[in-house]
């Protein structure tokens, strides 16, 4: 058998995860309690692991299953703690499934489902998963689902060299949206510097922070990660960072923080926040600053993060993700299949209309 390649990130480092739970924003208190898989070779050597959690919730996932669990509680049956694979917090397509080969890969999902069953769960839910995972699930029949989010990905066959040359290759109303937004930021005074690994200093990570707890204030509602999350992400995965800082008459006023991998040449906006209101500071900080430094760098791949058809406009694309399911009750695992074969058409449906509607020319030199 063929093996999928694999698709690591930044996101799946000892490094990341232990600073989720070290910093107390992924624990028990918080409704995400560890349970790490690993497996093991006759003699003793490690050969698959995932990083699972039995969750009390369905906070801080992004895949939504709120539906799933009010259904289980209108039948006086209990939905939580289910079990959950993925990155807290963290909507990133990727490696769930840590596996030496496809037989390592298709042994951790039997596995999970075996602890699942054992423990009397409700339910699994490997979330964001790369192709390799997907087809190893599909084959030991788990539901599937798909969503989309908008990536921009270059065009090997005809790559750009910089911002100005992929606004070229915009149609001219997304192209003079863009660039009028572009100058009622620089008419505000508002000018961006970036910052990369080590020269993001404590001052920055600081400031970064308090725009990021302001984000979530103005959502009425209370950030995931606390200011020693980012201090770890400071000490021990700097070099994955890259932060973005809009001044206004030298006074910081926001800031988006960008994980980056240079090995692989992808990029993925993270979060951002304003210390004020400022018209269109938002699409500068998480869009376009971004996309134009992964242009001058070479990057591949810059993925927007969850939700948010908006950013088809700015020139991201939807992009298939997925994830897996196991529902241990029968009859709820066949209303779910049937709901999600209804979700899948829909999706799909969507997405074609999206691509219909591509913010890029057609024909030569377009997207």
């Amino acid at each position: 058998m063929l093996a999928s390649q694999p698709a690591p990130t930044p996101f799946l480092r000892h490094e990341y995860l232990a600073a989720l739970h070290e910093s107390a924003s992924a624990v028990p208190a918080t409704g995400w309690t560890p349970r790490f898989l690993t497996l093991h070779d006759d003699g003793g050597g490690l050969v698959g692991a995932a990083p699972l959690y039995l969750k009390t919730h369905s906070w801080g996932e992004y895949v939504f299953d709120w539906a799933w669990a009010d259904a289980y509680r209108r039948h006086g049956l209990r939905y939580y703690p289910k079990l959950l694979g993925a990155v807290p917090f963290t909507p990133v397509p990727g490696t769930r499934l840590m596996a030496r080969d496809d037989a390592a890969r298709e042994a951790l999902v039997a596995t999970i489902r075996e602890f699942a069953d054992e423990a009397g769960l409700s339910s699994v839910h490997v979330l964001y998963v790369d192709d390799a995972d997907r087809a190893a699930f599909e084959r030991a029949g788990w539901m599937l689902r798909e969503n989309l989010q908008f990536h921009w990905t270059r065009d090997e066959a005809q790559p750009v060299a910089d911002f100005d040359a992929l606004l070229a290759r915009l149609q001219r109303d997304k192209r003079k949206k863009i660039q009028q937004e572009r100058r009622r930021v620089a008419e505000l005074g508002v000018e961006f510097s970036v910052h990369e690994g080590e020269a993001i200093d404590t001052g920055l990570w600081d400031f970064f922070h308090r725009c990021y707890t302001l984000t979530y204030a103005a959502h009425q509602s209370t950030p995931y990660l606390t200011r020693d999350f980012f201090a770890r992400m400071q000490t021990t995965m700097a070099p994955h960072w890259l932060m973005f800082v809009g001044r206004r008459e030298g006074r910081p006023v926001a800031a988006s923080l960008v994980a980056i991998d240079r090995g692989s040449g992808a990029a993925w906006g993270r979060y951002w926040g304003a210390v004020e209101p400022l018209p269109f500071v938002h699409f500068e900080a998480c869009y376009y600053q971004p996309l134009a430094w992964c242009l001058a760098n070479g990057f591949r791949r810059f993925e927007g993060g969850a939700q948010g058809e908006h950013k088809m406009a700015r020139g991201l694309l939807p992009v298939r993700t997925s994830s897996a399911h196991w529902l241990r009750d029968p009859r709820f695992a066949g209303a779910v299949a049937e709901f999600l074969a209804r979700e899948g058409e829909g999706v799909a449906a969507w997405e074609d209309e999206l691509r219909e509607r591509s913010p890029f020319r057609r024909g030569p030199g377009g997207g």
